[in-house]
């Protein structure tokens, strides 16, 4: 199958800086990807090679098996969803979503009709005659939205679209942009350092750090089998915990976690000493001890409405612990004893 995006061994060089160093990636068409990860990363800079925004130091882009390493961005077909919206303060909003179709060849009437489906499909249709002021933030993202699908670019492109606008908002123009992307199968490129907002739209998430590309996979494989260190952490949260390994059998390893023996997935590590990621739901706490688990002090306890989060002090490190048993809240200072659920462990190695 022919892709909608390919990298080919390509760095970005400003200078002495490297902000994309030798980077492969490929995206199917129709698909959502997430370039997520941390300030400075590189994500933005690839999001910015991919429209043309940027020119590449060295290596090769494709769009829709053509190359189109050295084509200027109005010759690229994307469209770009930027992070302030970009929309024009003195014009309304259908001529905003018309800006870019009035550079083409047609009539008048066609660019209006083509404007007015895109206000359609982004749920805007009777606001046409508005200026941005009188919008709200969701709704001026959605004009931007609109503006861009009009264009009906090979690939849509997405430079952290919500950071603007507030939690709860956030998650409702996530939703709106997940279902218009998959309702008209858009091959699109998503730019957040925000994982939650990565874990919730994404086909594919490629998780970037330091220039280069640390892990790239499904939601589910980022969350549950982390190849790295750094990948276990900024993606929802993990306590590191040294750990060895005993045994293997097949494509398990018996694991021995501060006197807890598990059964765990090696991910083609060998025997001796690990890292155990352990995330923060997969710790049980108990009042009682038995003959399998690890005793542990409660150093903070806080409650966040519909989960508790607590600081532990324990034999294995210190501890970030989620807890979803409402009835009962242990107050700092209260000895517990924790065990581990089969859910939410993973081996990664030290790099």
């Amino acid at each position: 199958m022919q892709k909608a995006v390919e990298f080919k061994n390509v760095t970005k060089a400003y200078g002495e800086v490297t902000a994309v160093r030798d980077i492969n990636f490929s995206i199917d068409p129709g698909k959502l990807v997430t370039l997520l990860g941390p300030s400075g990363c590189g994500k933005t800079t690839t999001l910015r090679l991919i429209a043309g925004l940027e020119m590449v130091t060295d290596g090769n882009i494709f769009i829709g098996g053509k190359e189109v390493t050295h084509i200027s961005a109005s010759d690229r077909d994307v469209s770009m969803v930027f992070q302030s919206y970009a929309l024009f303060p003195h014009m309304t909003v259908i001529q905003n979503v018309s800006y870019g179709l009035t550079m083409s060849h047609m009539t008048k009437t066609e660019v209006a009709e083509k404007a007015q489906q895109g206000l359609d499909l982004v749920g805007l249709a009777d606001f046409g005659g508005r200026l941005p002021s009188e919008l709200s933030g969701g709704q001026q993202q959605r004009v931007a939205v609109a503006r861009a699908l009009v264009l009906e670019p090979e690939v849509l492109l997405f430079d952290e679209p919500l950071s603007n606008l507030d939690a709860k908002l956030r998650r409702r123009v996530r939703e709106e942009i997940r279902e218009l992307q998959q309702k008209l199968s858009l091959t699109t490129v998503y730019v957040t350092h925000d994982q939650e907002e990565a874990l919730a739209v994404s086909d594919l998430i490629i998780v970037m750090n330091d220039a280069i590309i640390s892990q790239e996979g499904t939601p589910r494989q980022l969350y549950e089998e982390p190849e790295n260190i750094f990948v276990s952490d900024f993606i929802g949260d993990a306590n590191l915990i040294k750990a060895e390994i005993l045994n293997i059998v097949r494509d398990k390893a018996e694991v021995n976690i501060g006197g807890i023996h598990l059964k765990l997935k090696h991910n083609g590590i060998p025997k001796g000493e690990v890292n155990v990621a352990v995330r923060p739901q997969a710790i049980n706490l108990n009042s009682s001890t038995n003959k399998n688990n690890i005793p542990a002090t409660i150093l903070k306890a806080s409650y966040l409405g519909d989960h508790l989060e607590y600081t532990l002090s324990s034999t294995i490190g210190e501890l970030f612990v989620i807890d979803n048993q409402m009835e009962k809240l242990f107050k700092s200072g209260t000895q517990v004893y924790l065990t581990f659920r089969n859910h939410g462990l993973s081996l990664v190695p030290e790099s």
